[in-house]
């Protein structure tokens, strides 16, 4: 429960922080050149924001711990590179789609997107898991065969 905890929290404050690197930074330009499409900065609901970037962190941690035997700092960099793909192709390009948005703002919404997951899969592998493994007798690191299996296939 705690690395849970730790992990959610870890997530979340990543996710908040290259969240505020993208949007304000990297796109302030493209928010600007765009305003008839967002909220006045007066009107954003900044704490329903941070709640539902929160809830995302604690989904994606969940998804992690429940749905992967096999935890460490690889598994989760796939993890998270697999979702990033599922949620910023469609947040980047879908959106660039049905939207009148710069192409660099699909682009950087995209693959910020993965960015981000791929960070946070990091994130959750490194907490929740450890990917050392016995082989011959020692420990090695990465996709190691588990303990109980033999390496050689017999």
């Amino acid at each position: 429960m705690k690395k849970l905890l730790f992990a959610t929290l870890g997530v979340f404050l990543a996710w908040s922080a290259m969240d505020f690197v993208i949007h304000g930074l990297i796109l302030r330009s493209s928010y600007a050149a765009t305003t008839s499409l967002w909220r006045p900065m007066g009107e954003m609901k900044m704490a329903l924001m941070y709640f539902t970037v929160l809830i995302s962190a604690l989904a994606f941690v969940l998804i992690y711990s429940l749905y992967f035997s096999r935890k460490g700092i690889s598994t989760g960099l796939a993890y998270g590179l697999l979702f990033g793909i599922g949620t910023g192709l469609p947040m980047g390009y879908g959106s660039y789609s049905v939207m009148p948005i710069p192409y660099f703002m699909a682009f950087t919404w995209c693959f910020g997107s993965m960015i981000e997951a791929m960070v946070g899969g990091l994130i959750v592998g490194s907490i929740m898991g450890d990917e050392r493994w016995i082989r011959n007798g020692r420990e090695e690191w990465g996709f190691a065969t588990p303990r109980g299996t033999r390496s050689n296939g017999r």
